[in-house]
Protein backbone atom coordinates (compact mmCIF):
# COMPACT_ATOMS: atom_id res chain seq x y z
CA UNK A 1 0.00 0.00 0.00
CA UNK A 2 1.32 3.57 -1.06
CA UNK A 3 2.19 6.30 1.64
CA UNK A 4 0.18 8.80 1.66
CA UNK A 5 1.56 12.26 1.89
CA UNK A 6 0.37 15.15 4.42
CA UNK A 7 -2.35 16.87 2.24
CA UNK A 8 -1.90 20.36 3.30
CA UNK A 9 -2.30 23.64 1.22
CA UNK A 10 -4.02 26.80 0.96
CA UNK A 11 -4.89 29.39 -1.65
CA UNK A 12 -3.55 32.67 -1.12
CA UNK A 13 -4.47 36.17 -2.88
CA UNK A 14 -1.42 38.21 -3.76
CA UNK A 15 -0.74 41.07 -6.26
CA UNK A 16 -4.23 40.58 -7.85
CA UNK A 17 -3.62 36.81 -8.35
CA UNK A 18 -4.32 34.01 -6.47
CA UNK A 19 -1.89 31.22 -5.61
CA UNK A 20 -2.16 27.47 -3.99
CA UNK A 21 1.20 27.00 -2.06
CA UNK A 22 2.08 24.15 0.61
CA UNK A 23 4.72 24.31 3.15
CA UNK A 24 7.83 24.04 1.70
CA UNK A 25 6.82 25.72 -1.64
CA UNK A 26 9.13 28.32 -3.54
CA UNK A 27 7.28 30.53 -5.59
CA UNK A 28 7.44 33.74 -7.96
CA UNK A 29 4.43 36.47 -7.22
CA UNK A 30 4.13 39.98 -8.17
CA UNK A 31 6.84 42.42 -6.72
CA UNK A 32 6.57 43.16 -2.94
CA UNK A 33 8.78 46.42 -1.01
CA UNK A 34 10.40 44.10 1.06
CA UNK A 35 14.37 42.49 1.69
CA UNK A 36 15.52 39.50 1.04
CA UNK A 37 15.58 36.75 3.91
CA UNK A 38 12.28 38.91 5.85
CA UNK A 39 9.25 37.50 6.87
CA UNK A 40 6.09 38.33 5.41
CA UNK A 41 2.38 37.16 6.16
CA UNK A 42 0.12 36.38 3.31
CA UNK A 43 -3.35 37.37 5.57
CA UNK A 44 -5.58 36.81 2.38
CA UNK A 45 -6.39 33.30 2.93
CA UNK A 46 -9.30 32.20 0.55
CA UNK A 47 -8.95 28.11 1.47
CA UNK A 48 -7.21 25.86 3.93
CA UNK A 49 -6.98 22.26 3.40
CA UNK A 50 -5.26 19.81 6.27
CA UNK A 51 -6.12 16.02 5.27
CA UNK A 52 -9.56 15.72 5.63
CA UNK A 53 -10.58 18.92 7.16
CA UNK A 54 -11.35 21.99 4.67
CA UNK A 55 -11.87 25.28 5.88
CA UNK A 56 -13.21 27.84 3.23
CA UNK A 57 -13.65 32.02 3.14
CA UNK A 58 -16.43 34.02 2.95
CA UNK A 59 -14.30 35.25 1.08
CA UNK A 60 -11.31 34.91 3.58
CA UNK A 61 -10.30 32.30 5.91
CA UNK A 62 -10.92 34.17 9.64
CA UNK A 63 -7.37 33.84 11.51
CA UNK A 64 -5.52 31.47 8.94
CA UNK A 65 -2.02 33.63 8.01
CA UNK A 66 0.19 31.84 5.60
CA UNK A 67 4.20 32.73 7.19
CA UNK A 68 6.99 33.00 3.77
CA UNK A 69 10.27 33.92 3.80
CA UNK A 70 11.82 36.31 0.54
CA UNK A 71 14.27 34.88 -1.31
CA UNK A 72 14.84 37.18 -4.16
CA UNK A 73 14.38 39.94 -5.91
CA UNK A 74 14.21 39.06 -9.54
CA UNK A 75 12.92 40.17 -12.79
CA UNK A 76 10.59 37.71 -15.48
CA UNK A 77 12.04 37.05 -18.88
CA UNK A 78 11.67 39.85 -21.39
CA UNK A 79 7.91 39.86 -23.11
CA UNK A 80 8.15 41.47 -26.77
CA UNK A 81 5.74 43.54 -27.48
CA UNK A 82 5.74 44.52 -31.39
CA UNK A 83 2.53 46.44 -33.40
CA UNK A 84 2.40 47.74 -36.82
CA UNK A 85 -0.19 48.31 -39.47
CA UNK A 86 0.18 47.35 -42.71
CA UNK A 87 0.83 49.25 -45.98
CA UNK A 88 1.25 52.73 -43.71
CA UNK A 89 4.76 52.36 -42.46
CA UNK A 90 4.25 52.18 -38.71
CA UNK A 91 5.89 50.04 -36.42
CA UNK A 92 7.03 49.89 -33.09
CA UNK A 93 8.84 47.76 -30.83
CA UNK A 94 8.90 47.30 -26.83
CA UNK A 95 9.70 44.91 -24.34
CA UNK A 96 8.52 44.84 -20.94
CA UNK A 97 10.35 42.89 -17.88
CA UNK A 98 7.92 42.01 -14.62
CA UNK A 99 9.75 42.52 -11.50
CA UNK A 100 9.04 39.71 -8.89
CA UNK A 101 9.34 38.49 -5.58
CA UNK A 102 11.12 34.86 -5.12
CA UNK A 103 8.92 33.59 -1.48
CA UNK A 104 9.20 30.27 0.16
CA UNK A 105 6.17 29.31 2.40
CA UNK A 106 7.66 28.25 5.86
CA UNK A 107 4.50 27.71 8.06
CA UNK A 108 0.17 27.63 7.12
CA UNK A 109 -1.77 28.03 10.26
CA UNK A 110 -5.32 28.10 11.09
Amino acid sequence: MAKEKDNKFAVIKTGGKQYKVSEGDVFEIEKLEIEDGKAIDFEEVLLVVDGEKIEVGKPKVEHAKVKASVVSQEKADKVVVFKYKKRKNSRKKTGHRQKLTKVKIEKISL
